[in-house]
C-alpha cells in the first residue's frame, strides 16, 4: 500500500493543474492501477473554492482517463458512510478507522486518510456488486 498528497499550493492556478495532472499519471505509471475512485464536489461556502476543487478533479480525472482507467466517484457522506458507519463522521474519525481496516501503523496526514477512505469505499462497493451479480446468476 501507498499513500501521499500532490502538492501544489506555490503555483500559479493553471501550473497547479498541470501538477495534479502530471503528479496522478505518475502515480498511475508507477502502480499500474485499473481504476479510480475520487470523491464527488460538495458544495464549498465560497463558489471560487467549489469552483477551483472542481478543476483539480478535473485534471486527476483527465489523468486517469487518459491511461485508460474507469472512474468511479463518490459523495463525502457516502465515503463516511462505509468507512466510519455514519455519513457524519469527522475528518479525524475516518483517519482512525482508514488506519484500523488496512492495519497501518504510524501516522498519514488527513488529506492522504481521505484518499485512503475513497479507495476503500470504493472496494467495499465493488465487492457488494460482485456479490450481487453473482447472486443474480
Amino acid at each position: 500500500m501507498a499513500s501521499g498528497a500532490i502538492r501544489v499550493a506555490d503555483a500559479p492556478f493553471p501550473e497547479r493543474l498541470g501538477r495534479i495532472f502530471d503528479g496522478v499519471a505518475g502515480v498511475i505509471s508507477l502502480h499500474a492501477p485499473d481504476e479510480l475512485a475520487i470523491e464527488q464536489v460538495f458544495m464549498h461556502k465560497n463558489a471560487d473554492s467549489a469552483l477551483k476543487l472542481g478543476q483539480a478533479r478535473g485534471a486527476a480525472i483527465c489523468a486517469a482517463l487518459a491511461a485508460g482507467l474507469s472512474v468511479h466517484e463518490y459523495a463525502a457522506r457516502q465515503v463516511k458512510q462505509a468507512i466510519v458507519g455514519r455519513g457524519a463522521a469527522d475528518k479525524t474519525q475516518v483517519r482512525q478507522m482508514v488506519k484500523y481496516l488496512l492495519r497501518v501503523t504510524g501516522d498519514f496526514e488527513l488529506d492522504a486518510s481521505d484518499a485512503l477512505g475513497v479507495a476503500v469505499c470504493h472496494a467495499h462497493h465493488r465487492q457488494t456488486l460482485i456479490r450481487m451479480a453473482a447472486g443474480r446468476a
